[in-house]
């Protein structure tokens, strides 16, 4: 069956490089100044107040999220009630983005002064648990800062584009919504267990999977709140809210090298 004129239209309006920056006439010329470079990077004073780590205070926040995850848990199975559970369901949504959040300052080396500790947490306590191959977010994020928007860009597919027709945007997060993004995440890490090399990659989250899986139904009584409390909400309520992340930081942007 053919692409209808209206689809196909539609599909050659996505591919198309919109952009939402204004025209470079409209932009007043500031930099460099006393705190920011001509690219835009902080000068060194200023940087090195904004790359000061709160180790304690993130210890707070790390245990914070933690305490939060397993109160909105409990709350929900002590009630016991249709709505709490559906609550737990749309919990777990921010939730991950916390954890995503918190592993993302562990992969800048930012959460602890402490390198050991910082790659021990944000792996084991923040990364695995959010499904995140840790080292291998670290190198492609770096690739991302080095270059937004260019050839080695690793996130691009996810915001380029912007803005887009309606229908695109539907059927995105229906996407999203349905599992279908949360699918295509996890399918790649299950078979990677194929090869040795892929194996230490996708057995290290797999292993602290099974971990909270048996910790929550050993707390819970029930085999089955891993996959409905825990593995569901990452595949639908997760992905959503992490493509409007994705578009609310760079969804209508271009390359450029003002690294503002």
């Amino acid at each position: 069956m053919g692409i209808v004129p209206s689809a196909r239209a539609d599909a050659a309006a996505d591919r198309a490089v919109r952009t939402m920056v204004p025209p470079a006439s409209a932009l007043p010329e500031v930099l460099p100044t006393d705190r920011l470079t001509a690219a835009g990077k902080a000068r060194p004073p200023l940087r090195e107040d904004l790359r000061h780590i709160a180790s304690v205070r993130n210890i707070g926040t790390v245990v914070g999220l933690w305490a939060a995850i397993v109160g909105a848990w409990a709350l929900a199975f002590s009630w016991g009630h249709p709505l709490g559970f559906v609550a737990l369901v749309l919990v777990m949504g921010p939730m991950f983005a916390r954890l995503a959040i918190l592993a993302h300052e562990a992969a800048h080396r930012l959460l602890f002064r402490n390198r050991r500790a910082n790659d021990l947490i944000g792996r084991w306590l923040l990364a695995c648990p959010g499904f995140v191959p840790f080292s291998l977010y670290r190198r492609s994020h770096f690739a991302h800062h080095r270059d937004e928007f260019g050839p080695d860009e690793p996130d691009v597919a996810l915001y380029s584009g912007y803005p887009i027709t309606r229908q695109s945007w539907r059927r995105k997060l229906t996407r999203d919504a349905l599992g279908n993004s949360g699918w295509k995440n996890l399918k790649p890490l299950l078979l990677s267990l194929r090869s040795p090399q892929g194996r230490r990659v996708g057995g290290s989250i797999l292993g602290v999977q099974a971990v909270i899986w048996l910790g929550t139904a050993l707390a819970t009584g029930a085999w089955w709140a891993y996959p409905v409390f825990w593995l569901a909400p990452w595949m639908t309520v997760w992905r959503v809210l992490n493509r409007l992340r994705a578009i609310a930081e760079h969804g209508g942007m271009e390359r450029s090298k003002d690294r503002r």
